[in-house]
């Protein structure tokens, strides 16, 4: 899977002589919580609600309100963002940017096609994708089983659940450091105790199953 269809295309942003009050007021508006910074077409930095908020007096600031919008609309989006900016590109995989994200401590990646900014890939878009990828809001099951990590294992486990009629929709594994793995798979039915009683007679551990009727 790719970046450019997870990534949300044509991002809000401002500038870095944008005021803190107006960058803020975007991302209220847009309900994001981030805003890439632009100027002359080129990505400088990237501002959050986070970096704007340290920039807003306490509320124990002995300031009135009409000296707190002065200085929120003085102060610009320069003062308040992060520039040398980690980014990724829109043929990127998904898992290439997750990695980048995770290794930098980082909650987004503005998407760029040479020097121009097309979309920014967030940890929801990637927490989305892995749902996804899984299947969790699909009809159907989701049966985990436990495997012997040795080669044919699971084309057998796969044969088994063909030979029952079922069609899998989704399977991801998950090796430890053992011999066993835990092999997740996402069927099209909610019938599932033929199944598991042919899974255990066959030697395949059955270790939880979930069914979703949405």
């Amino acid at each position: 899977m790719y970046v450019k269809s997870r990534m949300t295309a044509n991002p809000i942003t401002v500038s870095s002589e944008t005021s803190v009050a107006d960058a803020y007021e975007l991302l209220l508006k847009h309900k994001v919580r981030r805003l890439p910074v632009v100027d002359n077409g080129k990505l400088v930095g990237i501002v959050t609600d986070k970096e704007l908020q340290q920039l807003t007096p306490s509320k124990a600031t002995t300031l009135s309100i009409y000296e707190i919008n002065y200085l929120l609309a003085k102060t610009k989006v320069k003062e308040a963002m992060t520039s040398g900016v980690y980014t990724t590109t829109p043929d990127a995989l998904l898992e290439e940017a997750a990695a980048v994200m995770r290794d930098h401590k980082v909650s987004a990646l503005p998407v760029l096609d040479g020097e121009k900014l097309v979309g920014i890939i967030t940890e929801t878009n990637i927490f989305d994708a892995f749902t996804d990828l899984l299947g969790v809001k699909e009809n159907g099951s989701r049966v985990t089983v436990a495997a012997e990590d040795t080669p044919g294992s699971l084309s057998r486990l796969t044969k088994i659940i063909g030979d029952e009629g079922i069609n899998i929709n989704r399977l991801a594994v998950y090796r430890g450091e053992g011999t066993e793995c835990q092999v997740v798979i996402t069927i099209n039915s909610i019938n599932t105790d033929a199944l598991q009683q042919t899974l255990d007679e066959q030697g395949f551990k059955v270790l939880h199953i979930s069914k979703n009727h949405a």
